[in-house]
């Protein structure tokens, strides 16, 4: 069994963070997804990876990961030109998969309980492909599945007007070879992409054998701000303990789960979590509420932070309430103290401001 991990594509929905930093790198409860990917790869015991890379955020991909020595797997890093879809990026990988049956990752995806689970069940039954499933609110917006009555899957649809059910196919997928001979039959969507629900189909179409399972744990699509928001709330209520490994004050307050790191000093502040706070940052006469992560080297300083992304270098100063935020590096969100009022912005493509 060998792990595909898909880590190109271009991010649009995360932008302007996404200009300068690999989508799959954003950190959720102070770790970058791609590190949650891992952790499953590893943990189901697969040890030859293949990641996709784009040109544009590749090398920062190859930075983090490095040889896949710290989650005791080898990486193969594969380029992928341009993102012309799922399946198109299995055909990238064509060399590295062989034979192999292989899990397909979506490196901007996280399951609650990983892949263990799931090869032990593919291993055994033996099926084509395993494909999960799990009720969503907006099936128009993903690959969604109608099943008969039985349970088995009668089709897949790629995003459609008119969703037959609201069963989307979650970014994981375990395949055998025989996946290559579908995607080899299907014609590119009116998206322009080979898409991996046609060639599910494909399979479907051809008599191998595709089963599903509805997922009961929690899935997470990272690719949009909120979805973040909503995976670093959960999986800092699920994993985060309490450890100072910093410096706080005698005046300031700690309630609840909070993770600081090493480096960091709290200052006359109140911190009620769960909360992740990174190395080197100082926190002074402010509030930082719960579902909040904080990377390296931050300051900040007279403010009230809540449910919010945080990332490294950033510098948040005399600002009375910030929530439901993602702030990227090295920015700066500074309170205005000049007697000439005036909002003073300096904003990147695709950037959303709520005043």
């Amino acid at each position: 069994m060998k792990a595909l991990i898909l880590s190109g594509g271009k991010g649009t929905r995360l932008r302007p963070l996404t200009h300068t930093m690999a989508k799959q790198l954003v950190p959720v409860a102070g770790k970058p997804i791609l590190g949650y990917v891992l952790d499953h790869i590893a943990e189901a015991e697969i040890r030859d990876v293949g990641v996709i890379i784009s040109p544009e955020t590749g090398e920062e991909v190859r930075r983090y990961l490095g040889t896949g020595r710290r989650w005791g797997v080898k990486i193969k890093y594969i380029l992928q030109e341009e993102p012309l879809g799922l399946a198109h990026a299995v055909v990238t990988a064509r060399d590295f998969l062989g034979e192999s049956n292989f899990v397909m990752y979506l490196g901007d995806n996280l399951l609650r309980y990983g892949v263990k689970g799931a090869r032990k069940r593919f291993e055994t039954e033996r099926p084509d492909a395993l494909i999960y499933l799990k009720e969503v609110d907006n099936p128009k917006q993903f690959g969604v599945a109608e099943l008969k009555k039985d349970g088995s899957i009668k089709r897949l649809i790629e995003k459609p007007s008119r969703p037959p059910s609201n069963l989307a196919l979650v970014g994981v997928y375990i395949f055998s070879n025989r996946i290559h001979e579908a995607i080899a039959r299907i014609k590119p969507s009116r998206r322009g992409e080979l898409e991996i629900t046609d060639a599910i189909q494909e399979l479907i179409n051809m008599g191998y054998t595709v089963k599903s399972e509805i997922l009961d744990g929690w899935w997470l699509d990272t690719g949009k701000k909120d979805d973040l928001l909503q995976a670093n709330t959960i999986v800092l209520d699920e994993y985060i303990t309490t450890s100072i490994k910093g410096r706080v004050d005698a005046a300031s307050d700690i309630v609840g789960r909070v993770d600081i790191m090493s480096g960091t000093k709290i200052k006359n502040s109140r911190l009620r979590g769960p909360i992740k706070i990174g190395r080197n940052t100082v926190i002074e006469n402010s509030f930082i509420g719960p579902y909040t992560s904080i990377g390296e080297g931050v300051e900040i300083r007279d403010s009230v932070i809540e449910h919010a992304v945080i990332l490294d270098n950033a510098v948040i100063q005399g600002i009375e309430r910030l929530e439901d935020s993602l702030i990227g590096r090295g920015a700066r969100v500074v309170k205005n103290r000049s007697q000439h009022k005036a909002y003073r912005l300096m904003i990147g493509d695709d950037t959303v401001v709520e005043v």
